[in-house]
């Protein structure tokens, strides 16, 4: 495989249009860039007012502006994030951080809606709809999952739209959704895909993105766990109160597992705010025993960035990943998986990449 190091060329956009106000080459992230499936990551960054253009302090401002990394080798748009708090002062650097798109839908509302006998795409894009008005340039692109559902939101409940689309997608078989980043019509600035689909990205059962080891993968984990809140074989979720008024969903069992000899891992929690609906709490209970059932299991594998597949081209966020390991101490015969990935980070300048794969039953 052709070595290709990642060069990120920084734009300052406006956040509401999306277009550049300025390049931004002196801009340096002080971390990794991450994101993650329905979930805002964060990202620190800093600016050398000495290497800054004329209108850094526009293509920066917090609430306004937009930071978005292209990978040039691509030309692809891999990450955006909304600027939230800038430092400055008697330095010679500005410092900022920035949250990817999902936080901004933390601070808009729904509003009133009865969404009845709906598609799941279709509720998760009536929830966003208010959004769009007054707000970045989101693009729906929701294709329908056939499956139907009633979800109610009361604007009296002040449920931000970030924490209904959460507790729409924390469901049994709830849709998965996320907000990408790619370059407008016109190549001057940006829009804001916001997809929903049944299952976000590619999966396949031969993924075209294979990292290896020895090869591309300096080393990788395997995380095992049955902690509090990562295993269970009987879950009960239960709405917010408290005593008998309390709504409490149906006892949902890893049933197979308990027949061959399980012991019993009980856990009780309370999914999401404002839950209403028994049928939704049983929802969320059984969607949580089938993840929680055989506990936690995670791949993070860290790649060296130029040598692995390419993210954006090769594989992105929520598609099958083939981690293909020889031999290594804790595997000695070897293994190889085929895993989702739920969250990636991006380290340019310590030539790292870091896929965080999720097996699914």
């Amino acid at each position: 495989m052709t070595e290709r190091a990642y060069q990120l060329a920084w734009y300052g956009v406006d956040l509401k249009t999306g277009g550049i106000i300025e390049d931004l080459p002196a801009l340096r992230p002080t971390g990794a860039l991450s994101r993650k499936l329905g979930v805002a990551t964060t990202t620190q960054f800093e600016l050398s007012l000495a290497g800054a253009p004329r209108e850094w302090d526009s293509a920066t401002a917090p609430g306004r502006s937009a930071l978005v990394a292209v990978d040039t080798a691509t030309d692809t748009p891999l990450w955006a994030g909304v600027v939230l708090p800038r430092d400055g002062g008697s330095a010679t650097s500005v410092t900022f951080g920035a949250a990817t798109l999902e936080a901004y839908l933390d601070s808009r509302f729904p509003g009133t809606q009865a969404l009845i006998g709906t598609d799941q795409a279709s509720v998760v894009s009536a929830l966003v709809t208010p959004a769009l008005t007054s707000g970045p340039p989101l693009v729906i692109d929701s294709v329908a999952t056939g499956v139907t559902m009633d979800y109610l939101t009361d604007d009296g409940d002040d449920k931000s739209i970030l924490s209904c689309l959460q507790e729409v997608m924390g469901l049994e078989g709830g849709p998965e959704w996320t907000i990408d980043v790619a370059w407008n019509g016109a190549h001057t600035g940006f829009t804001f895909p916001f997809r929903v689909r049944s299952a976000i990205g590619t999966q396949s059962t031969n993924p075209e993105g294979v990292f290896d080891f020895p090869g591309c993968v300096a080393e990788y984990v395997l995380s095992e766990s049955y902690e509090q809140g990562k295993g269970a074989t009987r879950v009960i979720a239960r709405g917010e109160g408290e005593g008998t008024s309390r709504l409490t969903s149906s006892t949902m069992d890893a049933t197979a597992l308990l027949a061959n000899g399980w012991p019993l891992w009980e856990y009780r929690y309370t999914p999401a705010s404002g839950v209403t609906d028994p049928d939704q709490l049983t929802a969320h209970a059984s969607q949580a025993v089938a993840l929680m059932a055989e506990g936690a299991q995670v791949w993070t594998v860290q790649a060296v960035a130029s040598r692995a597949p390419r993210l954006g081209s090769d594989w992105g966020l929520g598609d099958s990943v083939r981690l293909s390991v020889t031999t290594s101490p804790r595997h000695p015969a070897g293994v190889e998986t085929v895993a989702r990935c739920w969250a990636w980070e991006l380290d340019p300048a310590a030539d790292r990449v870091r896929p965080i794969l999720v097996e699914e039953g």
